[in-house]
């Protein structure tokens, strides 16, 4: 009972700071939405699409942070410092060199992507602004995330949260005052979204590195580099590549899926761009628990102790499933004063009212399969989700969402059914193997 007690304590001190900068991070793209409906329902549909290609070529990045994550955990609680020192220099070097690399690539080939994406003539000027803007800094985000990575995994989760206040108040300000041209400022639409966005994670950047260096890593001894650490980077590829694999096949099925959902209209496109960014505040809380339980997790493998990691583990998939299908019910009910905020065109408001009630039972597996995702990763067990996750989101998501959607006529609200039933088919499939304890002999800690 003592253990429970303080698993449960050392899950809150990382969980709440990780729930309230998850939070506000989600408000982000929440407002960029809010302020964009307000110029037209078109540039939302545009900015949904790009943002779709944007987080998709950020999974890129996140090969090296999920094995900064998962390493730093377990050497940390292992006490080995200076493999954690070796881990974070290595994360940051490769990152950037990727990071510049996609930077180029999304700044000059932004109309070509978005015509392999069927984006219609109506949407394509914007979408070339937002894309090319935001793109052309994408290197700005690669190095954030590395930097709030390394920091979370040292049980310093309110330093990214505290930097992520800033960027929003930053972020709002810039939105408002480009998008519709105020305090002096020329009225730039999509454009000063880009424009806000991109400075926004230019700021969080630079502060993220005077945090780390002042209050975790205060330097780089050359030493440790000389010759260069190659385990520690195989390691990280280890880790990195299978578990970016999983997130990446998921990011591929949801731009596979919005190319679907663009056969349908641009009604239809603008309808899951307010849905994603509605229904994300119902797992919001499941996001803060499975990232704070896997760095527990990492920790008490590290320290060799993977019975407390299994009941972390079952804590956090019972309060993560209460809370969030509670919220999603909550979202259900009022569906319609939501949609109202955010349009007027009544077909969307009617289909984006019908999402949010099938997506109560969505929610019952979605918090399992991120905590799980999480977890498996953290304990060493980097292989299964990607497995998983590439057989049932191919199979189920992508495929009957196609069924569903448009052979057989049920539109955007039939994919969601798929949709449903992929999450709550992997939710299962999750459960029975942190059930089987074979994810305690996966550890990078010999």
């Amino acid at each position: 009972m003592i253990q429970k007690e303080n698993l449960k304590k050392r899950l809150a001190r990382l969980a709440a700071p990780i729930f309230i900068e998850t939070l506000l991070i989600m408000m982000l793209g929440a407002v960029d939405t809010v302020m964009l409906s307000r110029h037209s329902d078109n540039s939302v549909a545009a900015v949904g699409v790009v943002n779709q290609i944007i987080m998709l070529t950020f999974l890129v990045f996140e090969v090296i942070n999920l094995g900064t994550s998962v390493l730093c955990s377990q050497y940390l609680g292992a006490r080995l410092h200076k493999q954690v020192v070796q881990v974070v220099g290595v994360s940051i070097l490769v990152n950037f060199v990727v990071g510049v690399g996609i930077s180029m690539l999304l700044f000059g080939c932004a109309e070509p992507i978005l015509r392999l994406m069927g984006l219609g003539p109506e949407l394509m000027q914007d979408g070339m602004d937002y894309m090319r803007i935001v793109g052309a800094f994408a290197f700005f985000q690669a190095l954030s995330l590395t930097l709030s990575a390394s920091l979370r995994s040292a049980n310093k989760a309110v330093y990214p949260m505290l930097v992520t206040v800033v960027v929003n108040v930053l972020n709002i300000i810039g939105n408002y005052s480009l998008i519709f041209g105020r305090f002096g400022f020329p009225e730039l639409g999509v454009e000063g979204a880009a424009i806000s966005t991109a400075f926004s994670r230019g700021v969080s950047m630079v502060i993220l590195f005077v945090i780390l260096f002042r209050k975790h890593i205060h330097r780089f001894p050359p030493a440790y580099f000389r010759p260069f650490p190659w385990v520690e980077l195989k390691n990280l590829m280890k880790v990195g590549l299978p578990s970016a694999g999983e997130q990446l096949s998921y990011s591929s099925s949801q731009v596979v899926i919005t190319y679907f959902i663009n056969m349908l209209g641009v009604e239809a496109l603008a309808t899951r761009t307010y849905c994603v960014n509605i229904i994300m505040f119902a797992y919001l809380f499941s996001i803060s628990m499975a990232q704070g339980g896997a760095i527990c997790i990492g920790h008490l493998i590290g320290e060799k102790k993977p019975r407390a990691a299994f009941l972390m583990g079952k804590y956090v998939m019972k309060k993560s499933v209460m809370i969030t299908v509670i919220l999603s019910c909550i979202l259900a009910l009022f569906g319609h004063v939501i949609f109202g905020w955010l349009t007027s065109n009544a077909e969307i408001i009617k289909m984006g009212v019908t999402i949010l009630v099938i997506d109560i039972v969505l929610e019952i597996g979605r918090p399992v399969n991120i905590f799980a995702t999480n977890a498996l990763r953290a304990a060493g067990d980097v292989n299964y989700p990607f497995y998983v996750g590439l057989v049932v989101m191919w199979s189920v998501a992508v495929e009957l969402g196609y069924l569903f959607g448009i052979p057989l006529g049920w539109g955007i609200c039939g994919m969601w059914v798929a949709f449903l039933l992929d999450e709550n088919i992997r939710g299962a499939i999750f459960v029975r193997r942190w059930y089987s304890m074979k994810w305690a002999s996966k550890s990078f800690i010999r």
